[in-house]
């Protein structure tokens, strides 16, 4: 049995990691220019939307998720955060230690190292398009997902590559 099915068989929830570590990535919003950790009111309300513990440094949230992004962005498993220390706790469920967050940015970072674990991170994607850089899940069966929504930031792209085409020719 490899690691990520023994994980499965313990109870780790992935979807709620990738639910989690999406949300935290996509605190900033290019389309709506909107940002979700301006402030400690912003951070405390999302932690609370999540039932998360808010941790005041707001600043460091930012930071990590900035290098989070910056690491999905480049294809990379967050190298970034190797070297940070934050306080998690250890669990044991059916028998096998579990990592989990103490608080807000702990559970962020326990979910993301669960996913770079069991090889999940490498399917999270940042969409290219300029005015969206939405953060999204790859559940496409090779990985080959580009879009965070082909009807939308697709489509776009599409259309707007027909259009360069057909007006310089």
């Amino acid at each position: 049995m490899d690691r990520a099915s023994v994980l499965e068989a313990v109870g780790l929830d992935f979807d709620h990691d990738i639910e989690l570590v999406l949300a935290f990535l996509n605190t900033c919003d290019a389309e709506k220019g909107t940002e979700a950790l301006g402030d400690h009111a912003d951070w405390q309300r999302w932690c609370t939307e999540r039932g998360l513990v808010v941790v005041p440094e707001v600043e460091a949230a930012r930071e990590m998720r900035d290098t989070m992004r910056s690491a999905v962005s480049c294809g990379m498993r967050p190298a970034g955060f190797a070297n940070t220390t934050w306080p998690v706790q250890v669990q044991l469920r059916n028998g096998v230690p579990s990592l989990v967050g103490v608080d807000a940015l702990g559970s962020v970072l326990v979910a993301a190292a669960r996913l770079v674990h069991t090889e999940h991170w490498d399917r999270i994607k940042i969409c290219p398009a300029e005015d969206c850089l939405w953060a999204f899940y790859d559940r496409s069966r090779n990985r080959s997902r580009t879009w965070c929504s082909m009807r939308v930031c697709g489509n776009r792209e599409k259309a707007r590559s027909w259009r360069e085409r057909h007006t310089t020719a």
